[in-house]
Order: structure tokens, then C-alpha cells, then sequence
């Protein structure tokens, strides 16, 4: 049960979740937090499918990620957010997609993306993506992959780190020079061999938290641009 106080002029105060006989304490908490983000609200009011939506927007108002006509790879999409924000900002539409959606769990269609319902990590994902881009380069990869959370933070830290790994791998294939990169890392930054490979691969790499990323939170992302087309 949620209960939402009024303050002396009338306006809606915090709301409070209680616990019920079957909702654990977590559960509450979780639960509160969502009704009390102003960011789940903007994405609810926006028509974005996620509150994630508002993190990739910022980095692009702040890097310039996109570019009209740009081919994009979102990494881990569902349930879209990501995929929507960048379909508008390059122009992509059903009649010319732009964008690739990848993701092992279900997504629902979006107008200009095509969906891939995927294991990125299966050997034959690579090939897959390549084929609906139709043989084009790409001009952004994005990955806002994280690895199924065991309660363990080094072992959640490093099973992410894989993912960001293997991502900074698929980006170095298929990106055209001048690219860009962003993937998610957990708080202490990335490894030190992806940041330096990334550092070898690119013009300029930053650790950015977004404003929309919550505050308690760990993750960071890198935002890696000017890719130099694999040159040692």
C-alpha cells in the first residue's frame, strides 16, 4: 500500500510504501524509490520506455553522440529506451533503419529498430548484427550491458568488466574511424588494459555519471570518441 502526505500548501509530499503480508522489505523499498523518481515520471509523461532513457540524452547533449544518418548498435537494449532516444536523434524509420537493437530477453518492436532477440556473448551474435546492418559500418556502439547481480560486488565488478570487454571488441570490428563508444562499467572505473586499449583506440575517452544516473548507484559509463579504425 502507498501513501502519498500533503504538505501545508496542498502539494503531494513524498510517497511512502508500506510493506504488505507478501511483499518483502526490498521489495517496499524498490517500490518507493520508483514512485518517488522524477525521472521515471519524465519517462512515463515522455513515452519512453525507461527512466535509462534520460542518461543516454545527457551524454549525447554533452558528447554529441549521434548524427543525423548515423548507423547505431545498442548492446543489452531491452526494454528500449536507449534504442528509442537514439532512432529519433539519427533519423532512423521503418522504412530505413538505422538502428539494432540486441538483447537475450524479449523486446517489444520499435518504429526505425530492428530487434534482435539475442545472447550477444553466442559466438554467432557478431554475424547477426553485421548482417541486419546490411554490410554498413557503424558509426556508434552503445552497451548498457550488465551482468545478472550475485550480491558479491568484486564478482558483479568483474563479470560486468567481461561484458565491457567483449563490447570494446565487437566496436573495434565494425565501427567506421571516428566512431563512437559508450559502455557501462561499475564504480572503481575500467580495468586497466580495456582503458587503455580504448585510450590506444580513440581521440578521447571519458568516466561519466549522468545527472539521470541515481546517486547510489555504482555504474559509470565511458564515452569513448574518435575512433582511430583499429590502428596499433
Amino acid at each position: 500500500m502507498a501513501e502519498r502526505g500533503r504538505g501545508p500548501s496542498g502539494r503531494n509530499l513524498k510517497v511512502r510504501v508500506k510493506t504488505a503480508r507478501r511483499r518483502k522489505a526490498s521489495s517496499a523499498r524498490w517500490l518507493e524509490r520508483q514512485l518517488n523518481d522524477p525521472y521515471v515520471a519524465r519517462a512515463k509523461a515522455e513515452g519512453y520506455r525507461a527512466r535509462s532513457a534520460f542518461k543516454l540524452i545527457e551524454m549525447d547533449d554533452r558528447y554529441q553522440l549521434f548524427t543525423k544518418g548515423a548507423r547505431v548498435v545498442d548492446l543489452g537494449a531491452a526494454p528500449g529506451g536507449w534504442s528509442q532516444v537514439a532512432a529519433e536523434r539519427v533519423g532512423s524509420t521503418a522504412d530505413e533503419p538505422l538502428v539494432v537493437a540486441v538483447d537475450y530477453l524479449e523486446m517489444a518492436p520499435l518504429p526505425g529498430v530492428i530487434v534482435l532477440r539475442k545472447d550477444f556473448l553466442d559466438d554467432d551474435a557478431p554475424e547477426m548484427i553485421e548482417a541486419a546492418l546490411g554490410g554498413h559500418p557503424v558509426d556508434v556502439v552503445l552497451s548498457d550491458m550488465a551482468a545478472p547481480t550475485t550480491g558479491h560486488r568484486k564478482t558483479d565488478h568483474l563479470r560486468t568488466m567481461h561484458l565491457c570487454e567483449v563490447a570494446a571488441d565487437f566496436a573495434r570490428s565494425v565501427l567506421r574511424p571516428g566512431g563512437r563508444f559508450v559502455t557501462k562499467v561499475f564504480q572503481g572505473g575500467a580495468a586497466g588494459d580495456l582503458l587503455a586499449g580504448l585510450k590506444r583506440d580513440y581521440a578521447k575517452v571519458h568516466h561519466v555519471k549522468p545527472p539521470a544516473s541515481r546517486s547510489g548507484s555504482v555504474e559509470l559509463y565511458l564515452v569513448a570518441s574518435g575512433f582511430r579504425g583499429g590502428a596499433d
